[in-house]
């Protein structure tokens, strides 16, 4: 059963997420500020977090930083949840490495299936792929350089593995906006560039593989 570890202050919204969740099926653990979960953290990593951005003590920002800027923890999928909705707030997020927002008030329908949707994209079927010297296992959620493991984020994984699946392919910005955040983003974000940035940086050689095509976007071979 699918672990789920809610981050919100609010004790009503709280409640409601955990019975909603917990009535789709999913095992569900609550903490109304940072220390107690990150001590649960590091008992027991969740399948999932639902975080909220405005905690006590620790913002949500904070805990989300902290989870990526740690190897044993910076491939669990995170959805923000918050009552901020400008557009600004939200790329701020997901350009911090959030995989998805969720923008208070919401419905509960739609809480379980993005929740759903996005443990189905971080739990596929195993799947080997390999280019060059980098190879990508789905099932264990693991990409190798020449045989060497290389700890990536979720959505870094993603962006190479969408990559290698249209190996040759110069895909768009918008549309590797679309395939791995889950949505269609119109305005100006760097997003897709500094987590290409940072993914080229951690296969080392093998990130000169991935190609800029100007004016579009990226290719990962010819």
């Amino acid at each position: 059963m699918a672990l789920v570890y809610i981050v919100e202050d609010d004790v009503d919204i709280r409640e409601m997420e955990a019975y909603a969740l917990k009535s789709a099926g999913l095992s569900v653990e609550s903490f109304s500020e940072s220390g107690a979960f990150f001590r649960a953290v590091n008992v027991q990593k969740p399948d999932l977090v639902l975080l909220d951005i405005m905690l006590p003590g620790m913002d949500g920002m904070t805990v989300l930083k902290r989870l990526r800027g740690e190897a044993d923890t910076q491939t669990i999928p995170i959805i923000m949840v918050t009552a901020k909705t400008s557009e600004a707030d939200r790329v701020k997020g997901l350009d911090s490495g959030a995989d998805d927002y969720l923008v208070k008030p919401f419905g509960i329908m739609e809480l379980v299936s993005r929740c759903n949707a996005l443990m189905r994209r971080a739990h596929r079927n195993a799947v080997v792929r390999s280019f060059g010297p980098i190879e990508i296992d789905d099932d264990c959620h693991r990409v190798t350089v020449d045989g060497c493991e290389t700890e990536l984020t979720f959505k870094e994984y993603g962006l190479l593995k969408y990559l290698m699946q249209n190996r040759g392919t110069a895909v768009s910005r918008d549309r590797l906006m679309e395939a791995v955040w889950g949505f269609a983003f119109t305005g100006e974000t760097r997003t897709v560039d500094m987590h290409i940035k940072t993914l080229r940086k951690k296969l080392g050689a093998a990130g000169q593989l991935i190609e800029t095509v100007r004016n579009v976007g990226y290719r990962l071979g010819r």
